[in-house]
């Protein structure tokens, strides 16, 4: 599997928004209806829709977030051979500092999850993506590491 990260690409290249998010200087993360394991907030791109207005419903969608901020850090792929068939598939990546939350989720999400620290990778659905992710948030965004807001 093979993940880059790009500044700028054409608008209409990625599929998905993937959200990393804190809230009270916690993690943010949900469990699927579906799966046993952890994930960030984030889906596929609806048609007509912008890639910042991804990001913004499946927040919402996948968190319950009602009123926070929201940055964009980056574009991502994803090549791999269980992937699309092999085909490099291109994603955004934000950022979210949630203030408040929605008391009832109304999706697919069975619980969202707030984690002083990262659980561990052997218990994330995407172990091979998304701490990639969060990592080159990390590196991208300064005052992330402390949990400061640096604007966003």
């Amino acid at each position: 599997m093979q993940v880059k990260f790009y500044d700028n690409i054409p608008e209409a290249l990625p599929k998905f928004a993937v959200i990393i998010a804190r809230s009270g200087g916690k993690w943010v993360f949900c469990r699927h209806k579906a799966r046993e394991t952890f994930e960030v907030p984030g889906g596929h791109r609806e048609k007509g829709e912008t890639i910042l207005d991804t990001a913004k419903r499946e927040l919402y969608e996948e968190t319950g977030a009602i009123k926070y901020s929201l940055k964009p850090v980056c574009v991502y792929s994803v090549t791999a051979p269980d992937n699309f068939g092999g085909e490099e598939t291109f994603g955004a990546l934000f950022y979210a500092e949630i203030e408040e939350f929605e008391s009832e989720l109304h999706s697919e999400i069975e619980r969202v999850f707030l984690f002083d620290e990262l659980p561990e990778i052997k218990a994330w659905t995407y172990p091979l993506i998304q701490p990639r992710l969060i990592e080159e948030a990390k590196r991208r965004l300064t005052g992330f590491r402390t949990g400061q807001s640096d604007g966003v």
